[in-house]
């Protein structure tokens, strides 16, 4: 299913004429540097290729001969590009410079063998450069400012490179069909196509991009020991996929991976696609992350998209609402990548999902914080460090997201476990707890009725009015003892919503003691609104279970969030007109 999806995404965007994508035997580099040339084959210039995007200089990717560049110790040159070892002899902060002459050797030799056989003048001038060419006369300053990354080569006043010339890209092709039909190979039904074809051992092109994960590239069809192995099958041929549909679904993928059509989800790198062209594809990623948006008119328009879905409302921008949609997330497994979750939906579906989303999470704040936060935010409140978050939780959060489903139970255990150890519940934290226990009541009846956005003195469990009795305390606390930095939730809060049985009669006696200090209009207003609260619980149980202890963080964040609301004034009566003579 996700092979063959991004099959069709990559013959999707073989046959729109506004991109290019690499063809079977070519893929596509990060070209960091030209090696310009003279027609007599001497150095003019290495110039630097890269292009300002925001505030970093990020190499241009270009369609080049040849696949990736193949990892390990060997001599592997590429035909007319390569890095600044291979191609000048010199490379930047070398730690070996014998091992760098010895590549570029191997890139001299490679060309100059196949001088005749190309037959281009373009090409015999790159030659007639390696021909002469000594590493010690390689411009460093330059070479040490471009730094690490790939080059190609132009000869002087020409406006291609020398790999895009035609007679030396018919000659590539030429020989890519030589080799395409070798003597010995494994022919056998696709499970793409489903038409017999010759087998991929390997699959090629490596997947790269996916953070945490080989950066030479890594694969997600594999197989390395007899236990994963069947039938007398060794390899991929476990897995049988022809040899152009494996480069298609690795070029296809590589191209997302290496577009806007990507995002960070935790441990978990996602791509996203749709089945054809649609503006969802370049605002999904900005929905669940605007972090990265340095416009602030792109982030307005996109704050006005969430605006739009949460309202209930299909935006215009997001085109077609039948289309297929597609959300791939990854993982890395040392040389492999693990697939984290696959989803797919339709625009419409996803927009859904996406509005219920927000709408569970929605829980009153203020007015500076982000009413749309990303999963990433989510996320970051379940542990003190973003590299402690629970590799799985990402999945499963937008898993959640996505298919409109119960958020996993992990990430309220994670949140309550971060309020404990912090003795603070936040604004993303109650969102979370709200979001969860709302859910779990709409499809397990776990309360008897979903948690409102803002107070709620009606609210039957004792757990959420024990949450706003331990906030009005603190707030008494706070008017007896002003400018006060620990307050009792700095020391028992923690203990409270777990066992308020052994902690609330203490802290109420402690109360009493807060009240004497106060005024007595001030003692009196305090007085009012505990026992008020107080009616609502007949007890303080030894113990409260999870669910218990999220109801009494959202009672505490509610009651807090109510104290320091600015109530609206109520509106004066019009004046009546007295008609006059």
């Amino acid at each position: 299913m996700i092979l063959n999806a991004l099959v069709d995404y990559y013959r999707r965007l073989d046959a729109d004429p506004s991109i290019t994508i690499s063809q079977m035997g070519y893929s596509r580099q990060k070209i960091a540097f030209i090696v310009v040339l003279t027609k007599e084959g001497k150095l003019v210039s290495v110039q630097d290729a890269r292009q300002q995007k925001g505030k970093k200089l990020l190499p241009q990717q270009l369609i080049v001969p040849g696949g990736a560049k193949p990892s390990g110790q060997g001599l592997n040159p590429c035909f007319l590009w390569d890095n600044t070892g291979y191609m000048l002899g010199h490379k930047t902060d070398d730690t070996n410079p014998l091992r760098t002459l010895q590549t570029h050797e191997a890139f001299r030799e490679r060309h100059l063998e196949l001088e005749s056989e190309v037959n281009d003048k373009q090409f015999s001038v790159v030659c007639k450069f390696l021909k002469n060419w000594d590493p010690a006369d390689a411009p460093r300053e330059d070479l040490d400012e471009i730094g690490s990354g790939f080059g190609v080569f132009r000869i002087e006043g020409k406006k291609e490179f020398v790999h895009q010339r035609r007679k030396v890209d018919a000659w590539w092709k030429e020989k890519l069909t030589q080799e395409s039909q070798p003597e010995a190979s494994e022919v056998g039904p696709c499970l793409i196509t489903g038409k017999p074809s010759q087998l991929a051992r390997l699959h090629e092109p490596k997947i790269k991009g996916v953070a945490g994960a080989q950066s030479s590239g890594a694969s997600i069809v594999s197989f390395n020991f007899d236990a994963s192995e069947s039938y007398g099958k060794s390899q991929s041929f476990n897995a049988p996929v022809s040899e152009s549909s494996a480069f298609e679904y690795g070029t296809a993928l590589n191209y997302l991976l290496n577009s806007d059509q990507r995002l960070r989800v935790g441990d978990a790198t996602t791509v996203f696609w749709t089945e054809k062209p649609s503006p969802i594809e370049g605002i999904f990623g900005q929905v669940f992350d605007t972090a990265g948006l340095e416009d602030d008119a792109t982030k307005s328009a996109i704050f006005e998209i969430l605006k739009s879905i949460a309202s209930g409302q299909f935006p215009a921008e997001l085109g077609d609402p039948k289309a297929k949609f597609f959300v791939l997330g990854l993982s890395p497994n040392a040389a492999r990548i693990s697939v984290r979750f696959w989803y797919q939906s339709t625009v419409e579906e996803l927009t859904a999902n996406i509005r219920l989303h927000f709408e569970d999470l929605s829980i009153a704040h203020r007015d500076h914080e982000n009413p749309f936060p990303s999963a990433w935010l989510l996320l970051s409140q379940t542990a003190r460090e973003t590299k402690d978050i629970a590799p799985n939780l990402s999945g499963s959060l937008m898993r959640s997201v996505l298919q409109g489903t119960p958020y996993p139970h992990s990430l309220f255990a994670a949140v309550l476990r971060r309020i404990r150890a912090d003795q603070n519940i936040t604004y993303l934290r109650a969102a979370i707890i709200k979001a969860y226990l709302n859910r779990m009541t709409r499809t397990q009846n776990l309360l008897t009725g979903e948690i409102s956005m803002e107070v709620n003195p009606d609210r039957p469990e004792p757990s959420y009015h024990m949450g706003r009795l331990f906030a009005e305390l603190e707030k008494t606390q706070e008017d007896a003892i002003k400018g006060i930095n620990d307050t009792i939730k700095d020391r028992y809060f923690g203990a409270a919503s777990a066992t308020p049985g052994s902690v609330f009669p203490r802290i109420i006696r402690l109360s009493q003691h807060h009240l004497g200090k106060l005024e007595k209009g001030t003692r009196v207003y305090h007085e009012k609104r505990i026992q008020e609260i107080c009616t609502h619980i007949k007890s303080f149980p030894p113990h409260l279970n999870l669910n218990q202890q999220g109801l009494f963080a959202l009672g505490y964040y509610h009651q807090r969030h109510e104290m320091f609301t600015k109530k609206a004034k109520p509106a004066e009566p019009e004046s009546e007109m007295v008609a006059t003579e």
